[in-house]
């Protein structure tokens, strides 16, 4: 029997699968497709990409270009073969989708040392040494279940709703103050603040955006007490002023006075390069969400990292309960990769995978689990969806997950993220080398 179960065959499955038995040991891959398939898929293929067909930037300057070089510093499986079956798409990484996940499932298939099982799995699979969990946001209900069991029923989100946030670096601070309601805390909250004017500007606007058509399965989402900011806004103008933009308990140093409205930015790591929207999830198109937004005087000219949204999508509370390594913090022998970590997009739930799948082999071979360096951007990842918050939700690969440069500070955008990104392919060439040598060795 092999020691090794990984349940799944999405991007991260396939990868943490090929990982391992490139290490010498044999995989059980389950898959429940085609037995049971799910509203996103339409083939059994491994790997299939259910929304569009592109991996992201090439450019080491993005988030997912720079993460895409450093998983192919990990031999990865998944770029390799994205670059076989690559289409012009610009600077993006885009792929003929049926001969991309043919391949994989090929690959995988037919590789000695994998057993290919296709069949729901309902309960945590028992006598294995190691079980890699990665069975994406449509993860099967009983699994589900299952699943809440392993991490505590808190632990685990059906939906995502996701806030914009913006780089701290492009936020004009000079349009608001830090502070908490009613003094409370220690500032830890950045107040944009709106004239009546200012706010009715936006609040027309808000109204008049183009939004994302909701998926059957997603309808339930609004029921989940996640309502999206344009939803709030069409029950009244002055309903957000008594919900997310409500100004109580807040005082601006400035005036003296009360605010006539504040959007709230939260730190979103410890540096606090990252700042979320307090309560704005949103189902805008990205264009609207970007153009309605910058009408609050503070953010007139905010970078926004990453957008807001609300759909279904199972992930666990990483944070509560998984190590860097991506391990349980409790039962070590089983690790989680993929998009059920809270990591977004194509590129980070392959990626996740990679190390679940470096990390069951080491595991398996007596030696320490490990994690890439926090100036890579799978280090800054893995490290972000693991840190210590109150709340998780999803995070795509990008540049403010990484510590600053050393030294003088640059302010030209693109040098410093090329710099950033010289470093972390530095750093993974070096980790690499490490671990070929534990195998040489």
């Amino acid at each position: 029997m092999a020691k090794v179960a990984v349940i799944g065959a999405g991007l991260a499955g396939s990868e943490a699968a090929y990982k391992i038995v490139n290490e010498g040991f044999s995989v059980d891959l389950y898959e429940m497709r085609p037995v049971k398939t799910t509203p996103a898929h339409r083939t059994e293929k491994f790997a299939e990409l259910v929304c569009s067909n592109s991996l992201g930037g090439k450019e080491i300057t993005t988030g997912a270009g720079l993460l895409k070089e450093e998983m192919k510093l990990l031999d990865s499986l998944i770029v390799k073969t994205a670059e076989e079956f690559n289409v012009p798409a610009g600077g993006a990484l885009a792929v003929d989708r049926e001969k991309f996940s043919q391949k994989i499932t090929e690959i995988l298939e037919n590789h000695p040392n994998i057993n290919v099982i296709r069949e729901e799995v309902k309960k945590i699979p028992e006598g294995y040494d190691v079980v890699i969990i990665a069975t994406g946001p449509l993860t099967s209900e009983d699994l589900s279940k299952e699943i809440q069991k392993l991490t505590g029923a808190e632990h685990l989100y059906f939906y995502d709703a996701i806030a914009p946030t913006v780089d701290a670096e492009t936020v004009d601070f000079s349009k608001g103050f830090w502070g908490d309601r009613y003094s409370k805390g220690e500032g830890d909250y950045f107040n944009c603040v709106l004239t009546e004017e200012e706010y009715e500007r936006f609040y027309e606007e808000l109204l008049k955006g183009e939004q994302v058509p909701l998926k059957d399965f997603e309808r339930a989402v609004f029921f989940e007490g996640c309502l999206p900011i344009e939803e709030i806004a069409r029950r009244g103008k002055q309903t957000l002023l008594f919900g997310p933009m409500k100004p109580v308990g807040l005082v601006d140093p400035k005036t003296g006075k009360q605010p006539f409205a504040v959007v709230q930015l939260r730190k979103e790591n410890k540096e606090g390069t990252l700042l979320s929207m307090v309560g704005f999830q949103t189902k805008l198109k990205y264009p609207e969400q970007k153009r309605i937004f910058r009408f609050i005087p503070a953010l007139k000219d905010a970078t926004f990292v990453r957008l807001g949204s609300i759909h279904r999508n199972t992930f666990i509370q990483s944070q509560k309960v998984l190590k860097p390594t991506l391990q349980m913090k409790d039962k070590p022998n089983i690790l989680f990769a993929g998009q059920i970590t809270g990591v977004e997009g194509y590129a980070a739930s392959a990626a996740t995978g990679i190390l679940a799948g470096i990390n069951a082999a080491r595991m398996l071979k007596g030696e320490e689990p490990v994690v890439p360096p926090e100036t890579t951007m799978l280090g800054g990842l893995v490290r972000y969806i693991t840190e210590p918050k109150e709340e998780l939700q999803p995070m795509n690969p990008n540049f403010a997950l990484l510590p600053d440069l050393k030294g003088k500070k640059i302010k030209d955008k693109r040098k410093r993220k090329l710099l950033k990104a010289e470093r972390a392919l530095k750093d993974m060439k070096k980790f690499v080398n490490e671990l070929n040598k534990e195998k040489v060795g």
